[in-house]
């Protein structure tokens, strides 16, 4: 018969692992939110930590740092946001006037070699009808727009609530973790370490460097003058993330029309400004931002990436790769614990871990 005690035990494991499961349904239209205001959290807290200091009120400091990192944040999505819908529009016109202007008779002259190619695009695509009915598909998303821009909105300022109290409130936070981890107390600063440094490598090392070469991308777009500078800007920065890609998957087509076109100037500057200071500017930012943190092998980071993102959204470019990196922790101490071997982590202090996260 089994024991008293025992079933007790089993009972409560169980309503434990139901509560686990219900928090995090109740956690998971939350995601974005928390990930990011984590992400915040972790990165800002050196600076936090200054200001705690200077002010001498944890409730003070936590307002104030929230409140430039909103606006620091903040402004910049609106006002790349408003340029975006203004481009959205005008490209899609700008579009459908350049297809349905197209001499291709004049074209197909000037190029017979492509003549070919050309006349089967056009008899089996109908370019311009194809233009004008993705115009007319643009045109009619702008209530789904609305909706995803309500909900962004709303993410948006959870974010920073929620980063208020991981600011106010980390040192507690921190003690409860290493308090529930099933970890030894010197393995879970390790893990936690190898958490923040990820997040710190993901963000500022991919992130904020894709960012800069997207704009570097899009500043040179505006003063060759094409078309929609802001919007190939932003989708260079995009595509400078997914590491087996970049910023040249935009630049260079838009190089060879500049020189089709005649444009062998533009086309000259272009191609040296994207392969010098665009494809450059990561071998010179990520050391200075990142320093020795880790740096993730570009296989993982593209598994991390791409894979979090198609799991997670948004969240997945910084949960995906974090998931990877405390799953090799972890994996590091069962090898430890296997081996008798002290290892890396049995041999650091039992304290909290990374500056970025405890200062």
């Amino acid at each position: 018969m089994p024991d008293v005690k025992q079933l007790r035990l089993l009972g409560v494991l169980t309503a434990a692992a139901i509560g686990v499961y219900v928090c995090y349904l109740l956690a998971w239209p939350f995601l974005p939110a928390l990930t990011w205001a984590l992400v915040l959290a972790i990165i800002l807290s050196p600076a936090h930590g200054w200001v705690e200091r200077r002010v001498g009120n944890r409730n003070l400091a936590a307002l104030i740092s929230v409140s430039v990192a909103a606006i620091a944040v903040g402004l910049p999505l609106v006002l790349v946001a408003q340029q975006l819908v203004r481009e959205a529009v005008n490209g899609a016109n700008y579009l459908e006037e350049v297809v349905r202007g197209w001499d291709a008779d004049g074209f197909m002259s000037d190029y017979p070699t492509l003549s070919t190619i050309a006349q089967w695009i056009e008899n089996q695509f109908d370019p311009a009808g194809s233009v004008a009915t993705f115009v007319q598909w643009l045109t009619g998303q702008s209530t789904s727009l609305l909706r995803g821009s309500i909900y962004q909105v709303a993410m948006f300022g959870l974010t920073f609530y929620l980063l208020f109290y991981f600011l106010w409130d980390r040192q507690q936070g921190l003690q409860a973790v290493a308090g529930l981890s099933p970890l030894r107390a010197p393995e879970t600063p390790h893990v936690l370490s190898r958490f923040a440094e990820t997040v710190h490598a993901t963000l500022l090392g991919t992130v904020f460097v894709a960012a800069v070469q997207g704009t570097l991308g899009g500043l040179m777009f505006w003063w060759l003058g094409l078309p929609t500078p802001v919007f190939w800007g932003l989708v260079m920065g995009l595509l400078a993330i997914v590491p087996v890609l970049g910023a040249f998957v935009i630049w260079v087509p838009a190089a060879v029309y500049l020189a089709v076109a005649g444009a062998w100037a533009s086309a000259a500057i272009l191609t040296v400004w994207g392969g010098v200071i665009v494809g450059g500017i990561d071998n010179l930012l990520y050391p200075m931002l990142v320093g020795n943190r880790l740096r993730l092998h570009t296989v993982v980071a593209f598994i991390g990436s791409v894979g979090g993102i198609v799991l997670f959204g948004a969240s997945g470019l910084v949960l995906g790769p974090a998931v990877i990196a405390i799953t090799v922790s972890l994996i590091d101490v069962l090898k430890n614990r296997l081996t008798d071997q002290p290892g890396e982590a049995a041999t650091r202090p039992a304290e909290l871990p990374h500056q970025s996260v405890t200062d």
